[in-house]
């Protein structure tokens, strides 16, 4: 996907002024609230017009002021799914999602009921009621009936935003699976950076109606972890663990780690801040940390007055934190060896 747009629109005091070529699967929109996401989200599907310029999907005008060119709606096949599902209570399950098909012209039909049922996981919900579905059930026909009108383009409009975590990071693989299956590129709206991490190629940032920045959602979370409360989030995939006297030793790498709680499911996320990862110089004669990993330097990066430090550990990676100084006194280089240690409590379980 080629995604073109020179475009100005006023409401009232706010201005959105984006000048920018994204050429991106799997575009990721940021910013926080204000900043002007969805009022792009309106210029693409052309609920609301610019007051200037120009869009192009791929090779197709979308709009142009001087010549006049505007698409509706309807001819631009620019599916969304939103915050709230949407979903028409009066219908089924199965009727709402073959409202989009159903309107879809007989060219365009390339995805069918039965395959898209199966990729969402939704056989056991078709006949019943919408109002009778569970929030994360109701976010998935949601979906389901996005994809179903065969758009060409799919815009995610902050769509996890109005659930728990546990239901958001159940339906992230859903999200991506369901595009990736059926070749639907997307562009995907958030302010959650672990959310950009797990969903976005390229990245796009937004400020004020402006458009500062565009990089890969991990060069983002790096340069952010000077001014993030949380500092660098480290994504973990940790398969079924045993217990192991009162903790729980879950397999990663050529180790394991010791968590103090189990996993809700088989092969959860988790997430460990690089605030929590604590390094030394030479392996320390007694911690109360359960973690202590030897690892290998394989790169340091700046932000603002920390330093990063990207680590290999028993065929595994993490980036931890420290101070500038703290890097200096530690003599911390590239391809050299620290331990890090990690405390059982600091993990967090996403989904």
């Amino acid at each position: 996907m080629k995604l073109v747009i020179a475009a100005r629109k006023t409401f009232g005091p706010f201005t959105l002024d984006v000048d920018f070529t994204a050429d991106s699967e799997r575009l990721g929109i940021f910013g926080e609230s204000g900043s002007g996401k969805s009022t792009l989200v309106g210029l693409l599907a052309g609920t609301i017009s610019p007051d200037s310029g120009v869009i192009f999907l791929d090779d197709n005008c979308l709009f142009r002021s001087e010549n006049h060119i505007n698409l509706p709606p309807e001819r631009r096949r620019i599916a969304i799914v939103f915050q709230d599902p949407h979903l028409f209570p009066h219908l089924s399950v199965r009727e709402n999602l073959l409202y989009g098909y159903k309107r879809c012209a007989f060219e365009n039909r390339r995805i069918d009921l039965e395959s898209l049922v199966q990729i969402l996981k939704l056989e056991g919900l078709l006949a019943r009621g919408v109002n009778n579905l569970s929030g994360g059930e109701q976010q998935r026909v949601a979906i389901g009936r996005a994809i179903l009108s065969n758009p060409r383009l799919l815009i995610m409009d902050e769509p996890l935003s109005g659930l728990d975590d546990e239901l958001k990071f159940q339906i992230i693989p859903y999200l991506t699976s369901v595009c990736d299956a059926f070749g639907i590129p997307f562009i995907f709206i958030s302010h959650s950076m672990v959310e950009m991490r797990l969903m976005a190629d390229k990245v796009i940032v937004f400020e004020k109606g402006r458009v500062v920045q565009q990089a890969t959602a991990d060069q983002l979370a790096r340069q952010r972890m000077n001014t993030s409360q949380v500092g660098y989030i480290n994504l973990l995939k940790l398969g079924s663990p045993r217990p192991s006297d009162s903790l729980y030793a879950y397999p990663w790498g050529r180790g394991q780690l010791l968590l103090s709680f189990p996993a809700r499911r088989p092969d959860s996320l988790f997430e460990l801040s690089s605030k929590d990862i604590i390094l030394f110089k030479k392996h320390p004669e007694a911690i109360s940390a359960r973690n202590l990993l030897q690892c290998s330097v394989t790169g340091l990066f700046e932000a603002g007055n920390r330093t990063g430090v990207e680590l290999e550990c028993g065929g595994e990676r993490l980036i931890a934190e420290v101070a500038r100084s703290a890097a200096l006194e530690l003599e911390i280089r590239e391809g050299g060896t620290v331990y890090a240690a990690v405390k059982a409590s600091a993990f967090r379980e996403l989904g």
